[in-house]
């Protein structure tokens, strides 16, 4: 008999923090618009919703009063309640301080862990050693389960040195980022590599930006692997075709999981899969 593989866990990256309105005006950027997409998005099969949030303006924040108020339209609005992760990316340029306090205030049941600087377009996403040292231990002591970004191979390396000295948490739980300029494009044959890069016991969840969105997510589906999509990474449904919103997104790659004969995961078997802890 082959491996039995896991249910589906499908993740919706529904703002973003570089993702304008302009680009997109399906893009949610108040906390009722973000709870609208999030519930429709979890009625689509999404068991993750990974959170971004805007100010008053729309232009990114890390304030913990715009985190809560979008954390809690959200789940009010959604049954069941997603898994609500918290970015703590922020938007480039953001301070290590501004990224971790919404974690320590909110104690999340899920948020994302960055762990190397990166050219990232044209900017450089800083993340000193110090600081990924400081925001992953802040995790590990609030009992926070975390995904580590994988931009490039190099990345995997440093979280498995990171997990030997006890920083990281193992089995290491892994997003491939594939396509951001400055990082690994979305080619098959990087996917192959990251995936055989891992040890034995991880698990790995693939989001492809922009044209890599839908045939990484392909791969993820039949090979095991969990998938994010969503505005952050993509906009368009098709080529030169916006998204009306993210649903349509995770519509998609519900349809292809259903085809493939791939269960998905409910929020609730998802936080059994991932090891997570219910706190909000």
């Amino acid at each position: 008999m082959g491996k039995k593989i896991n249910k589906l866990i499908i993740t919706a990256a529904i703002t973003g923090a570089e993702t304008t309105k302009e680009m997109n005006p399906n893009l949610p950027v108040t906390a009722e618009e973000q709870a609208k997409e999030a519930r429709e998005c979890v009625k689509a099969g999404a068991a993750i919703i990974h959170l971004h949030v805007r100010d008053s303006k729309g232009n990114p924040s890390q304030k913990i009063a715009d985190f809560k108020r979008s954390i809690e339209a959200i789940n009010d609005s959604c049954d069941p309640r997603p898994i609500t992760q918290i970015s703590t990316g922020g938007a480039v340029g953001a301070s290590i301080e501004d990224r971790i306090k919404p974690i320590v205030k909110l104690k999340p049941e899920f948020a994302s862990l960055n762990i190397a600087s990166m050219n990232f377009g044209e900017d450089v996403f800083i993340n000193h050693p110090k600081d990924v040292k400081k925001l992953a231990t802040t995790l590990k002591d609030l009992n926070v389960a975390y995904e580590v970004e994988v931009y490039d191979a190099g990345h995997i390396e440093s979280a498995k040195r990171l997990a030997k000295k006890g920083v990281i948490r193992t089995p290491i739980h892994y997003q491939f980022v594939l396509g951001v300029h400055g990082g690994m494009s979305g080619d098959l044959r990087n996917l192959n590599f990251l995936i055989d890069s891992i040890d034995e016991g991880d698990t790995w969840s693939v989001a492809g930006i922009g044209r890599y969105e839908y045939p990484l997510a392909v791969e993820a589906v039949k090979r095991g692997g969990f998938v994010r999509v969503g505005f952050e990474d993509n906009i368009y449904y098709e080529k030169g075709v916006l998204a009306k919103s993210n649903s349509q997104l995770v519509e998609r790659i519900s349809r292809l999981a259903n085809e493939l004969k791939r269960e998905i995961a409910t929020p609730d078997e998802a936080r059994k899969m991932l090891n997570l802890k219910s706190r909000m």
